[in-house]
């Protein structure tokens, strides 16, 4: 899918005629990967807002092995787009690109690379050759030219740049990270992050990050949220999965999420790759990565981080490599949830500031200078209002996909105490990727499905078969309950919300009723529960008082019984 093959304003020979911006200056941003036109995006927009002397256009360059993806972003956006062919027929008065492995056509106009992660920690494949090169530094030709501007996040980088190419000295400039500056902006919006990405304030939210390649942490264990979700309670934590947009343009998002089924139907939070990254590293309360730039961004921001991977390309010297002896590593073949623990509870502030400030000089003053520089560049005044300091914005909250979790794997363990009083503990694993633990006692385990739950195998196995949506009237609720039974005769019980209490239809056509002591709205599934670990226990349903313990939540529950009325069978007792 090729963009327009002739655009006539605002660039091009005839565009007087056409344009309504009679804009001096012309920016062309290089669109090669997802990963680097997503950069730019962010950038851009920060560096030339409301000044109509500059016309921005992009040039789609499709000689990437990861090229796909970058036109639907740029249509969705409605950007102006050019063919990377034909820029040798307009004379831009800047190039900005944050792709350093770009063919720009002979000319005199300035070119000004941005790294798409943090510095030049990664060496890639050369698309030219079959060996690797350094990841950011620009071809010889450019340097040769003396048209290549590389920005540089801290002094070091200008180092290993003279040393790696001795013709990049003098051609680095000093501008800091302004996705990090925007990171640390948004530190106070966490909560925000984690309510858009719905986990609640009891849950920890897991993060794994990928970069791409057959070392990153996706392609040595790409089912390592499958592994997490299975050991970690749902009550208690979610997953989050955050991969390289290499990763989606290279194989495809349609074998992305095929290959993460299990996990997305088992509550996989699955981010997607041109917005939502930031966001949920800023929710998330421990990171999982391996040697990409989101793992040394978890980091600087004082995530508990633990590497489960971390490819031989990583440059040593280089920040990004310190963290291979830093952070602390996880087995992926060990229980993973005493590891996740222990990472939060032996996490120390500051422990990996060195890092930080080995990667990111001056922070807060990145869009400043780039805003500068790039004036500089165009030889052209910035605008009056820009000698208002703008503060770096905070990214707006962003949802991730998820599918809805219809299937749970619950172990309940009944406990009474010296004084009689009946405790049961609730622990909830996403059935698709879960398996059954050992009984005995007190403790019984059961599945639990929604009546909608797609999986046939599911729901016709299930003993407790839930009705998620509150009903308005008891006895609709109480005929809802009995035809469930009876089109599910595997069931030992099946529960649905009414107004302050939940209704649950047991097989012996008793009715439970419970009610939380304290009024608040009922969840069937924990009522459920509750109910089956009770009946499995043979404890009295009548008049029972109960606690419930999910995670660090607690209710109590108040349980009447009455017996079942007269009527069609319900299938086998």
């Amino acid at each position: 899918m090729e963009p327009d093959r002739r655009i006539l304003v605002p660039v091009g020979p005839d565009a007087p005629r056409w344009r309504t911006f009679c804009a001096g200056r012309t920016i062309v941003v290089a669109a090669r990967t997802v990963t680097s036109l997503v950069r730019l995006l962010d950038v851009v927009p920060e560096i030339v807002h409301d000044d109509a002397r500059v016309a921005v256009v992009f040039a789609y360059d499709p000689s990437s092995a990861f090229n796909d993806g970058v036109l639907d972003l740029l249509r969705s956006l409605r950007c102006r787009t050019i063919p990377w062919g034909r820029l040798g027929e307009i004379t831009p008065d800047l190039l900005i690109s944050a792709s350093e492995n770009i063919g720009v056509p002979e000319g005199s106009y300035p070119v000004l690379v941005l790294p798409h992660g943090v510095g030049f920690q990664k060496l890639v494949p050369d698309s030219a050759t079959s060996g690797t090169r350094l990841s950011g530094l620009v071809s010889d030709g450019l340097l040769k030219d003396r048209r290549a501007w590389l920005a540089v996040s801290h002094p070091d980088q200008e180092r290993q740049l003279a040393c790696a190419r001795p013709e990049t000295a003098g051609r680095t400039v000093l501008v800091g990270d302004p996705c990090f500056d925007r990171l640390r902006a948004s530190v106070r919006w966490r909560q925000r992050y984690r309510s858009a990405l719905g986990v609640r304030a009891e849950q920890r939210l897991v993060m794994v990050t990928s970069t791409w390649g057959g070392e990153s942490l996706i392609g040595r264990i790409p089912d390592l949220p499958t592994r997490l979700l299975s050991q970690l309670p749902v009550d208690e934590a979610r997953v989050a999965l955050v991969m390289h947009p290499n990763v989606w343009s290279g194989h495809g998002a349609w074998q992305v999420r095929t290959m993460q089924r299990s996990a997305r139907e088992a509550g996989l939070l699955l981010v997607d790759p041109t917005d939502g990254w930031q966001q949920t590293l800023l929710a998330a309360d421990v990171v999982i990565g391996d040697n990409g730039s989101v793992t040394l961004y978890a980091a600087a921001l004082d995530r508990p981080v633990l590497l489960a991977a971390f490819g031989s390309e990583a440059v040593p010297g280089t920040a990004g490599y310190a963290l291979r002896s830093t952070a602390g590593w996880l087995d992926a073949d060990a229980p993973l949830d005493p590891q996740l623990r222990a990472a939060q509870e032996e996490h120390r502030p500051g422990r990996f500031s060195a890092i930080a400030e080995g990667a990111f000089a001056e922070p807060g003053a990145a869009l400043p200078r780039l805003r500068r520089l790039v004036y500089e560049l165009l030889d052209l005044a910035p605008p009056k209002e820009s000698s208002r300091p703008r503060g770096a914005r905070a990214f707006a909250p962003a949802a991730a996909v998820e599918e809805r979790l219809t299937s749970t794997l619950v172990e309940t363990a009944v406990r009474t105490a010296p004084d009689g009083r009946v405790s049961v503990d609730v622990r909830r694993l996403p059935a698709p990727v879960a398996r059954e633990g050992q009984e005995g006692d007190g403790r019984y385990w059961h599945l639990a499905c929604d009546v909608d739950e797609p999986d046939t195998r599911l729901s016709e196995g299930a003993s407790v078969l839930l009705h998620t949506a509150p009903h308005a009237a008891s006895d609709d609720a109480a005929e809802l309950l009995r035809r469930t039974l009876a089109d599910f005769p595997g069931a030992r019980l099946t529960a649905a919300a009414v107004d302050d209490a939940c209704l649950i239809r047991l097989r012996d056509r008793r009715t439970v009723t419970a009610r939380p002591s304290d009024g608040s709205r009922p969840d069937p599934a924990i009522a459920a529960a509750a109910v089956y670990g009770l009946l499995r226990h043979g404890t009295e349903l009548d008049a029972a008082t109960v606690v419930v313990r999910l995670g660090p939540r607690r209710q109590e529950l108040t349980l009447r019984s009455t017996p079942g009325r007269a009527g069609p069978p319900v299938g086998r007792a």
